[in-house]
Order: structure tokens, then C-alpha cells, then sequence
């Protein structure tokens, strides 16, 4: 989907700050937190990744823009034990001990328009088009490289195909590709002529460039 976690490309948000010896956790809560996020997809098998992935995509813009990684997590994963009866609202606040918010509602079921491509169509060296697609559910296409031409430099094992698993649909897989976008092709006033950006991308989200 089209939201505010999209942000490749996207500027003024200031520079990156480097923790130097960061920590993998700075408090115990978000050791808890990715716990409960592993313990809920393997163990209990409640929902799949990109299951997960759509509900954080489903949080209110200010809440993501504001919320730090784990914050995240924690509300993507409780949202969806919500949504799929594990627990209820009221007992997750009464456990919180106050207001917990929650991602928003799944949009209509999304028409997956991209036909299967089981059996890949692209070889190292070829030239391809990231399509320009919109859908209203989950896709891991960036939004700053849609429309744009670029060079497959390495060809993938299958992988399961997110758009459609996201949503409790098809559980097929892909061939995926690394496609390398040259910087200045992405960014018309980009400086940068030696640089590249190489992105992760499944079959039917390409079609051969011209």
C-alpha cells in the first residue's frame, strides 16, 4: 500500500544519528516486545510476516512517524491478536493500564491484478520496468523506483509471493530478482553518477523494458 512508511527517496528528515555500541535493546520492554512478535508468527502461528508487515503499515501516519522500531512491533503484532480474537481490546488496555491504539481496519480486500509468474522470466544482464502499480493492500515494490528501468543482476530461489499472503490469499511463490536502478535514473537532480540502488523484486511485479 501507498502509506507514510513508504519513505525511500523521501527528504527532509534530517541526518541519521550513529549510537555508537548500540545495543540490540535499550529497554527490557522491547526484548519482551520482539519475543512476543517471533512467539506469535512461529509458535502460535497466529499470523504470517507479511501479515505483520501490512498491520504496521496500517498505523496511523503521526503514530508511525513518532513510534521508534520496537514501538512498532509491539503495535502490529498486538493489533493483529486483536483482530484475529486472541484477545480483546479491553483486556489488552486493562493489561496496559490505559489506552492502547491499535492500526487501522484492513482496507477492502484488494484486487490482485498481477498474474502468477511461477517459472521466471529474466536472466542476469536483462533490462526490465518496475511497474507502475497502486494497490490497496500490501506490496514490497518501493514506491520510488515504480516506472522506472533497471538491470537484473542476480536471479533468486522462490519466495513466497507477499502481495497475496498478506491478506490470507494465495500462498504461491516467485522468483525473485536483484535489480540494480542507476541513482540518477531514479533522481533526476542526483549528482551521484557512480551510484546505484539495488532492489529486491518479484517476478510479477516486472515486465521486460523495451
Amino acid at each position: 500500500m501507498d502509506g507514510i512508511h513508504d519513505l525511500g527517496g523521501t527528504q527532509g528528515f534530517g541526518r541519521i544519528d550513529v549510537e555508537a555500541d548500540e545495543p540490540v535493546f535499550h529497554q527490557p520492554w522491547q526484548r519482551t516486545t520482539f519475543a512476543l512478535m517471533m512467539a506469535t508468527q512461529i509458535v502460535m502461528r497466529s499470523h504470517n510476516t507479511d501479515e505483520y508487515r501490512h498491520a504496521i503499515e496500517r498505523m496511523r501516519p503521526a503514530h508511525y512517524l513518532l513510534a521508534d522500531y520496537y514501538e512498532r512491533v509491539l503495535t502490529g503484532t498486538v493489533s493483529l491478536l486483536v483482530e484475529k480474537g486472541h484477545l480483546s481490546q479491553a483486556e489488552l488496555e486493562q493489561r496496559a493500564g490505559g489506552v492502547f491504539e491499535l492500526v487501522g481496519p484492513v482496507a477492502e480486500q484488494p484486487v490482485v491484478e498481477l498474474a502468477p509468474q511461477v517459472q521466471p522470466r529474466f536472466s542476469i544482464g536483462d533490462r526490465v520496468r518496475l511497474l507502475t502499480i497502486s494497490p490497496g493492500g500490501h506490496i514490497r515494490a518501493p514506491k520510488f523506483c515504480r516506472g522506472h528501468q533497471g538491470t537484473v543482476i542476480h536471479r533468486a530461489p522462490p519466495f513466497r509471493f507477499p502481495d497475496t499472503s498478506a491478506h490470507g490469499g494465495e500462498r504461491r511463490k516467485e522468483h525473485t530478482y536483484h535489480v540494480e536502478f542507476a541513482s540518477t535514473d531514479l533522481w533526476s537532480d542526483d549528482r551521484a553518477t557512480n551510484d546505484s540502488v539495488i532492489v529486491d523484486l518479484w517476478d510479477s511485479y516486472l515486465e521486460a523494458a523495451s
